[in-house]
This record gives structure tokens, C-alpha cells and sequence, in this order.
């Protein structure tokens, strides 16, 4: 379920059959499912929003026949389009295009069915439309010298490699992308993993700066009975919660002091994310506008190998380990979550005050480049990876 604009197809693309709320609410597979929250407000929402700027509609029946036989079915949502992606043992992904938003992975289990790993909610938007949020989606902005900032929000599908037996691949390209620069966005389904691979190509003649994640929602009981395993020893910076264009945030914490405001990246200053030598030389600066909690130290070395994560915390480990493990005592099921290319961890819980099992029942976890950006210089690529993988088999 997406919440920014995506992918549109060269070829000439035929309008989407619309669906009606009943249709959207009551029994489309995809989004009526356990990981979905919904308002408790009586309301009758529009279509829900998977893009904030309109798109082409995009041709179902051509994506049907073109790429068909890989173990992907695809399904019309008014303009947008349901890919779902399922291997063998019956684990599953459901991915909407052109936002790139991963809605859905669905683990199998040692009890012999399948898991909802990922939290989606759909909320309110500010023109009264509903939109998704959550999953799993990159969130990167760029800058070159001379030029405006940007961020990939649409994607279109390029190819699809492999089938359910072994190993499923979607390639999406960026079509936000400048002149001379190429951002791709391969996922890979497993039947123990998820895997999100980035990769940008800057052919132009000068540098250009990448900062950001790829931002995941892991759906938990509630997080006083979450923990992180493994991240004793790492070095981390509080600081306010990130907002990207899917984020799933409390509104009593967006508002606090301190807390980021903006949305996607933008200018990075103004979501309180500073530079590693910025967050050094203000350690014991004005806490209020950088912290999460106020009374808490701007940074420090994680002390403990199995965090209770029970407290609200916005933290980048910059040490830390390229796997950890997310363990849910509640629902009896962990995730072990890895990175390459990535130096920078971010880990966010709204904490155990929320209700359990609710919307905000969720850890959130970014493989990133947040506080040390990637640059690349002309002819550089630079790979980044996110591997979602579950040991519960």
C-alpha cells in the first residue's frame, strides 16, 4: 500500500477498472488482512491514496502477459496495481506499484502456516482521502551541485527473474531519476528472506550526495515484549523520529519538541538529522531541540545485548553489527534483520504505552545513510541492501 506517487509504463496504458469503497474495505485480498489497522472513527473514506501526485493508470492485462510464469500475479487497485509475489513453501510479498511500497510479507512458520511480518495502517490524509502507510520502502533524497533536491517516489517495472521454486526477483527502475543518474530497486523473495537492493549509478560529470534508508515496519505484539538482540557494544545518536513519505508516527510524538516535522528528506536540518561532526561537537548543546527525551544523553554505546525496547526511542547505531535479531516474546516469532552497503542503523519505537496489538505496535528499522551520506563521484555505483530473514522454519 503506498502513500507517494510511483511508476508509469512507456507503453500506452489503458484506465484501471475503478473500485468502490465496499469493494476496498470489505474484501479486496490485499488489503483486508490482519496487518492492516483502520481508524476507529465512522467514516467513510475515498479510495485510499497511493500517490499524492497522479500518475498513468497502469496496463494489468499487459503486465499479465508480459511477465507471467515467474510466480507474480497482478491485480488492478483503481490506478495503481497489486504485484504478489509467492514461493513454494507459502511465504509471500505484496508489493504496489508505481509507489514501490512493500505492503505485506508473509512468513511461513514452524507451526506450519504463515505470519504477517510487516505493519501497514491506513490513515487519514490532509484532503480527506485514505492513504497507506508502513511496510517497507526506500526513502532517499539527492543532492548535486547546482541542482535541485530530489527523491525517487515512482517506479516502473523493468523485469521479472526466477519463479517460486527457488527465487523470485522484481526490478523496478526509478523514473523520478535526473539526467545521468540511475536508481534501480531489485526485491528478492525468498522462502526464508526478503531482500531489498538498491542501487545508484551516477553517470554525470560531477558528485552528486544520497542520504537515507530503506525503512522498514515490523509488526510486533507490543514492543514491552520486543527486543533487539545483538547491539551491545554499537555506538548510537538519538535523534528525532524520521519522517519519510510512509512513516507510521504517533502524532503526540511528531509534535513533541525536537521531533522532525518535514516530510521525505528535503533539507535534513530541519528533521533535526545533523552531521556526524555536528552531533559530536553539540553533545552537550541544547538537548530539547535533538533528543527524543530530553533528560536522555545525545549519544552513547548500547550497554545491553537484549534491549527491551518497552521505551520510546529514535536512535542511529553507527557500529553496529550487519545482523541483529528482532524477537517478539508476544507472538512467539523473530526476524533477523541485515544490511550491506549501509554503515548506519535507525531504530524507532513509539513504546509499550500504545495499545497492544494496535497500530502503533510496531518497530521501525532503517538500513541507512542518515547522518554520513553516500557520495558518489562521476562513474560511481553504490549498492545498499536490506535482508529481512526469518529463522522461524
Amino acid at each position: 500500500m503506498a502513500l507517494s506517487s510511483l511508476f508509469s509504463l512507456s507503453f500506452t496504458s489503458t484506465p484501471c477498472t475503478s473500485l468502490t469503497n465496499r469493494h476496498l474495505f470489505n474484501f479486496h485480498p490485499h488489503l483486508h488482512s490482519s496487518s492492516l489497522q483502520y481508524s476507529s472513527k465512522k467514516r467513510e473514506f475515498p479510495l485510499p491514496s497511493v500517490a499524492s501526485i497522479p500518475y498513468q493508470p497502469i496496463n494489468v492485462d499487459y503486465l499479465e502477459e508480459e511477465f507471467s510464469g515467474h510466480g507474480v500475479t497482478f491485480e488492478r487497485l483503481s490506478d495503481s496495481c497489486v504485484a504478489k509475489m509467492t514461493v513454494e513453501n507459502g511465504s509471500s510479498v505484496t508489493l504496489m506499484l508505481p509507489s514501490g511500497l512493500i505492503t505485506s510479507y508473509k512468513a511461513r512458520m514452524w507451526h506450519g502456516g504463515t505470519v504477517e511480518l510487516l505493519q501497514t495502517s491506513v490513515l487519514e490524509g490532509e484532503d480527506g482521502s485514505a492513504a497507506i502507510r508502513g511496510g517497507v520502502s526506500p526513502a532517499f533524497n539527492f543532492d548535486s551541485d547546482g541542482e535541485i533536491s530530489w527523491s525517487p517516489s515512482t517506479w516502473a517495472l523493468k523485469d521479472i527473474r526466477g519463479d517460486s521454486h527457488d527465487t523470485i526477483q522484481v526490478e523496478m527502475v526509478s523514473t523520478d531519476a535526473k539526467d545521468m543518474v540511475e536508481v534501480r530497486y531489485i526485491l528478492s523473495l525468498r522462502e526464508e528472506t526478503l531482500s531489498s537492493e538498491l542501487t545508484v549509478s551516477n553517470l554525470k560529470s560531477s558528485s552528486i550526495q544520497m542520504r537515507g534508508g530503506i525503512v522498514s515496519h515490523l509488526t510486533v505484539s507490543t514492543p514491552e515484549a520486543t527486543f533487539a538482540y545483538g547491539l551491545e557494544g554499537s555506538d548510537f545518536y538519538n535523534r528525532p523520529v524520521f519522517l519519510s513519505n510512509f512513516g507510521i508516527v504517533p502524532p503526540d510524538l511528531s509534535q513533541k519538541r525536537g521531533f522532525g516535522s518535514g516530510q521525505l528528506w528535503g533539507n535534513l536540518g530541519l528533521n533535526g538529522f545533523l552531521t556526524g561532526w555536528d552531533a559530536r561537537n553539540q553533545k552537550n548543546g541544547d538537548k530539547g531541540n535533538d533528543s527524543l527525551i530530553e533528560s536522555e544523553e545525545m549519544e552513547g554505546e548500547e550497554n545491553d545485548n537484549y534491549k527491551n525496547l518497552t521505551e520510546e526511542m529514535s536512535r542511529i547505531y553507527t557500529s553496529a553489527p550487519r545482523d541483529f535479531t528482532i524477537i517478539d516474546r508476544g507472538r512467539r516469532n523473530s526476524v533477523v534483520v541485515g544490511r550491506e552497503g549501509f554503515e548506519e542503523l535507525y531504530i524507532f519505537s513509539p513504546g509499550s504505552s500504545r495499545e497492544s496489538y494496535g497500530m502503533y505496535s510496531f518497530i521501525c528499522v532503517g538500513q541507512s545513510a542518515m547522518l554520513k551520506p553516500v557520495t558518489l563521484n562521476p562513474g560511481d555505483a553504490w549498492t545498499g541492501s536490506q535482508h529481512l530473514h526469518n529463522p522461524n522454519l
